[in-house]
């Protein structure tokens, strides 16, 4: 969901640099004294001043063309203002859906290692849910698919409704990215790293490799959902 910036485009300022908003509403990033807009031309308000700090480095750090792909955190953050904040609503709902569908949930029926491994990383996290969320999920084998209870999604929904919108970006590429809003949540609540949550999600795909080997292009996928994942645990971290 994060927002692309533009297509590269030449380097047209000297410095970059964060500063507190003149109206004290947060904090800003200058390019040559020159606020940063977000892409869809909204005031870039950040909620910290480490936020702004990592941006502004972001920017500072670019060559003789912009590479927006190079600038994570401002594109999370931009998607923070441009995408989440005016389809709130919507976001939250489509995060509680993942509980309906959570790759947790949905588990091997054979081969038996399979099984024992998706157990033992997965089912940790379910019970951490259902005991510090009050979220229970069911568990069903194969791709049918489980019913699960409306008071427990309630619950889901109202700790993710909690989150201002930028954390609630942060949740969402989490879970889009991992396939979990439990991991999401996981993550979001310090209960496990990225590094964990990376590897949780990509367990069904590891076992796949080391079962019938690697190619480029699932190692690829690998590598940059991997880059998207910890990106945005970072920005969840310089949130404050």
């Amino acid at each position: 969901m994060a927002v692309m910036l533009t297509q590269s485009i030449k380097r047209f300022y000297k410095k970059a640099e964060a500063s507190a908003d003149d109206s004290g509403a947060g904090w800003r990033v200058l390019l040559d004294g020159r606020a940063v807009k977000t892409p869809a031309k909204a005031d870039f308000v950040l909620p910290s001043d480490v936020l702004a700090g990592e941006i502004a480095r972001e920017w500072d750090a670019q060559g003789e063309k912009i590479q927006p792909s190079t600038m994570p955190i401002m594109q999370l953050a931009a998607t923070a203002i441009d995408r989440v904040r005016p389809n709130r609503s919507v976001v939250v709902a489509e995060l509680t859906g993942y509980g309906r569908s959570d790759l947790l949930c949905y588990r091997a029926s054979f081969p038996e290692d399979l099984i024992e491994r998706q157990a033992k990383a997965w089912q940790p996290l379910l019970d951490w849910a259902e005991r510090d969320l009050g979220v229970a999920l069911l568990v069903t084998e194969g791709v049918m698919p489980v019913t699960q209870d409306e008071q427990s999604l309630l619950r889901l929904q109202e700790h993710i409704d909690a989150f201002d919108d930028y954390y609630l970006t942060a949740l969402h590429s989490l879970t889009t990215i991992s396939g979990s809003v439990v991991i999401g949540l996981a993550v979001m609540k310090q209960h496990i790293s990225a590094e964990k949550a990376f590897e949780c999600a990509m367990l069904d795909e590891e076992y796949s490799m080391e079962k019938w080997g690697k190619d480029d292009e699932a190692l690829a996928r690998r590598e940059r959902h991997k880059a998207e994942l910890l990106a945005a645990a970072r920005y969840l971290g310089l949130l404050g």
